[in-house]
């Protein structure tokens, strides 16, 4: 899982230590592993491509870093109850824990509860997220492309033996 060998080749040294260090917690959810700061959860809410399932939204966004990171969204309006909303941000954490090879590399997640008042279960949960992800991510990957620049023709529509 977070600290397997197959983890560590080709990563920077940073992450293998990082990667190391869980060995002493090893269902610890590292800082490594969140989205944590205000800007990067921006960026999903802006460029991110979102997939919806029974339990969850989830958006994703590449990121630079190669490592793939969560961020989680359970608002007050859905969830009233502190008690209520912290088992949901449990639940989806453990799931993200326990899935976390089968994500897509180097991708930013944010997961949002989607129905209220349903209490998600791990088993499904860890399911739809796996799913959810990959369509959201090549959603995202497919509007990249999109965005490139096309092969524009020339400016010009005169023939070659045209002149002025």
């Amino acid at each position: 899982m977070w600290d397997s060998p197959s983890y560590a080749p080709g990563k920077p040294l940073y992450l293998v230590e990082m990667v190391g260090s869980l060995r002493n917690k090893p269902n610890g959810f590292p800082p490594w592993a969140r989205v944590r700061h205000q800007r990067d959860f921006d960026r999903v809410w802006r460029e991110g491509r979102r997939a919806r399932g029974s339990q969850l939204v989830v958006i994703a966004v590449e990121n630079q870093m190669g490592i793939t990171r969560l961020g989680l969204s359970v608002g007050k309006k859905v969830w009233p109850g502190a008690v209520q909303r912290n088992h949901v941000k449990r639940i989806m954490r453990e799931g993200f824990r326990l899935s976390y090879d089968q994500l897509p590399k180097g991708v930013d997640l944010v997961l949002i509860a989607a129905k209220p008042k349903l209490r998600p279960q791990l088993a499904s949960l860890q399911e739809e997220l796996v799913h959810l992800s990959h369509k959201a991510h090549r959603r995202y990957r497919e509007a990249q492309v999109a965005a490139l620049p096309v092969n524009s023709l020339p400016t010009s529509t005169k023939t070659q033996g045209e002149s002025c």
